[in-house]
């Protein structure tokens, strides 16, 4: 439940000392006039802080989170939800409108709020979206669906529809450890490979359709098949999806959290390390290639990746700083984990951001 103050002001002062002199003489003392009036200033104060409140809907291959936001960007309340992709009979599209309309439900519900005390709702999308459309995504199996008027006729408020690498990259250019950096990359390792370009303090924008696809560059000719129909990405080598993908399958075993994977590497490092390390290797191949055509100050790291960052960033660094993986033998930029960890996606969908 959301919590509210009563700000101590200079106004408050003086409209509690107006308040009194109107209706003082009405009441039979100071302390009854006293309580009508603070609760009519916790009420205005409420309904003003409700006001200012947006909701972020951050979409991932196989998880959906949701946050109520106020306006210094900080999240005040969230709701979460596992996604099954695997019902190839099923409409994706309207599927996904249900579950973000029960998350907002739910979140409205708890909170107490009425949607049309709320001023936006941002939707971050892994993948290629319009202002209004999703046009492509692969990891979702979505293709040309107007996913704002289908959620419009449940909450016909304002909606913005962002690339999910795009929104994260703004959150923490705003909140997070990219402030202080004019020249910088940000990744999203999850399900897929998503990213974002900072460039002399801009982002950098694709003139038709929100995305930055760094998942879809290819790094083997003739490689796996990615769900986007091509052969080789980057996403099929250096997603969490295809590392888990890789630990599941070399223990026997299936359908592991995060958790349950995190320790059984712990656990078993020896017989994992082979496994890390081509990991490592392949996630080197398109950082190394990123870092040579955009040379970035710094590259933060967002997503699942953030999780096992014990275990992979020291070697994704010291990997990087090999002889002759670099051009002119460079040494690699400054590598950090997103800040708002988790967060920054759902926190960026709601940012005004002035490109």
């Amino acid at each position: 439940m959301l919590k509210y103050n009563c700000v101590n002001s200079k106004k408050l002062n003086f409209e509690y000392t107006q308040f009194f002199l109107v209706h003082g003489k009405k009441q039979e003392n100071q302390k009854k006039a006293t309580c009508i009036f603070a609760e009519n200033v916790i009420y205005y104060y409420k309904r003003k802080e409700v006001l200012y409140m947006k909701i972020g809907v951050d979409v991932g291959g196989s998880h959906i989170g949701i946050g109520l936001i106020n306006d210094n960007g900080k999240i005040v309340a969230k709701e979460e939800l596992d996604i099954d992709n695997k019902d190839k009979n099923e409409n994706y599209g309207m599927r996904l409108v249900k579950c973000i309309i029960e998350l907002i439900t739910r979140i409205l519900e708890k909170e107490k709020i009425k949607i049309q005390d709320i001023s936006l709702i941002g939707i971050a999308i892994p993948g290629t979206v319009s202002e209004t459309h999703i046009i492509k995504a692969d990891n979702l199996h979505i293709k040309n669906f107007n996913i704002v008027s289908e959620i419009n006729k449940y909450f016909n408020i304002p909606i913005s529809l962002r690339n999910d690498a795009k929104c994260a990259a703004i959150a923490e250019k705003e909140y997070g450890g990219l402030k202080k950096y004019d020249d910088a990359l940000f990744l999203v390792i999850g399900t897929g490979i998503g990213g974002a370009v900072f460039l002399n303090g801009k982002l950098l924008k694709p003139k038709k359709y929100e995305g930055f696809e760094i998942g879809h560059m290819v790094i083997e000719k003739d490689g796996i098949m990615c769900n986007c129909g091509r052969k080789g990405c980057f996403e099929k080598y250096a997603s969490m999806s295809a590392f888990k993908n890789n630990i599941q399958n070399v223990f026997g075993v299936q359908n592991l959290s995060g958790i349950e994977i995190k320790k059984l590497l712990e656990n078993n490092l020896d017989k994992a390390q082979s496994i890390i390390d081509e990991y490592i290797d392949n996630l080197s191949i398109g950082l190394a290639n990123l870092i040579n055509i955009f040379e970035p100050e710094t590259i933060s790291i967002g997503g699942g990746f953030v999780y096992f960052k014990d275990l992979l960033l020291d070697k994704l660094v010291k990997k990087l700083n090999e002889k002759n993986f670099l051009f002119n033998n460079q040494v690699a930029p400054k590598i950090i984990t997103a800040k708002l960890k988790n967060d920054a996606g759902i926190i960026g969908s709601v940012i005004e951001y002035k490109e």
